[in-house]
């Protein structure tokens, strides 16, 4: 048997045992069994460390602009295409509040991790379908859960996520250069495994208004995991600020290339006259109006006064030559 030896000499114990009686040695130096505590499990993910929603919404901004220029460029309408906070939540959480039919496509942004999610809410669908054929963007109320896609809307489908492909691509470049794929779609999300129900997801949803006051919502998941891999990029670019200057002239030569084959409707007003209804509906063939006479002609844009011009003839042609602009000085 090993013996046991004291690291204390029996003076020294006694000394120990005395000071603790008299106060003179503290004895509550020790664990601290009033701080509070809070619970973790270590089966969940934090979402307090790693993913910067910040950057995540940066990214959203630039999404939501070039998504409206593809859906006009498409649909020849305006589309009003807002961004809602971003989301950290389960995934469970997330399907919970989602009612079948719904336009669920599984994507693959290459170089990221696994698979995310898009997912359209049918008014959104039908409105663009009727868009598309000319339309006024009108909407289904109400669908049964079953009710399956027809090839013309899934046709639909394909050319709205074609656009939402070029915008992400875009807006993700000045971070990550990606390459979305389409992998599969449902109509039910329950189908659409990116996750296990207790892994967190980013939602990224976007309240979209088509046609006729037509609201729906296009929804663009990320699994948290995917993320977490390059949250030191993420980080970085907002702390540097992404919204730089060339960010800006790349936009801004975007939108100008969008805006450039816009049609105008052009008018030249030689003079006005102001006269009553009674005049007026007393007006006859051959009846003369005389006009008061002006300096210049005027041309409109879009009803809006731009330059003064003289009327004249060139090449065979009536012609209006412009004298000077109207628009201020800037």
């Amino acid at each position: 048997m090993v013996e046991t030896t004291s690291l204390l000499s029996p003076e020294e114990l006694d000394a120990l045992a005395a000071g603790v009686q008299d106060g003179s040695i503290e004895t509550d130096t020790g664990l601290n069994i009033e701080a509070r505590v809070l619970k973790h499990d270590l089966t969940n993910e934090d979402s307090s460390l790693g993913v910067n929603v910040s950057a995540v919404d940066m990214i959203n901004e630039r999404f939501v602009r070039q998504f409206r220029l593809g859906l006009l460029e498409v649909l020849r309408t305006t589309p009003k295409v807002n961004m809602a906070k971003v989301e950290i939540m389960k995934f469970s959480d997330y399907l919970r509040e989602l009612k079948p039919p719904l336009a669920v496509n599984t994507i693959r942004l290459n170089p990221l991790r696994g698979y995310s999610m898009v997912v359209i809410e049918p008014s959104i669908i039908f409105s663009s379908l009727d868009n598309f054929f000319g339309g006024l963007g009108g909407t289904v109320e109400s669908l049964p859960p079953g009710r399956l896609f027809t090839p013309t809307e899934n046709s639909i489908i394909k050319i709205m996520m074609n656009v939402l492909f070029g915008s992400l691509q875009d807006a993700w470049s000045p971070i990550l250069p990606i390459k979305c794929e389409h992998i599969g779609s449902e109509i039910n999300p329950q189908f659409a495994q990116i996750a296990d129900e207790n892994d967190l997801v980013v939602v990224s949803r976007f309240a979209s208004e088509l046609g006729n006051d037509v609201k729906g919502n296009i929804d663009l998941v990320y699994p948290y995991n995917s993320l977490k891999p390059i949250r030191e990029l993420l980080r970085s670019r907002v702390q540097t600020g992404d919204d730089n200057d060339a960010s800006d002239k790349i936009w801004s030569s975007e939108l100008k290339s969008a805006a450039i084959d816009a049609e105008l409707d052009i008018k030249v007003t030689l003079a006005d006259i102001e006269t009553t209804l009674k005049q007026f509906e007393s007006l006859q063939e051959d009846d003369i109006i005389y006009l008061k006479k002006t300096d210049h002609a005027r041309i409109y844009v879009n009803e809006v006064p731009v330059f003064d011009a003289d009327i004249g003839s060139s090449n065979s042609h009536m012609a209006a030559q412009i004298v000077r602009s109207l628009a201020p000085k800037t």
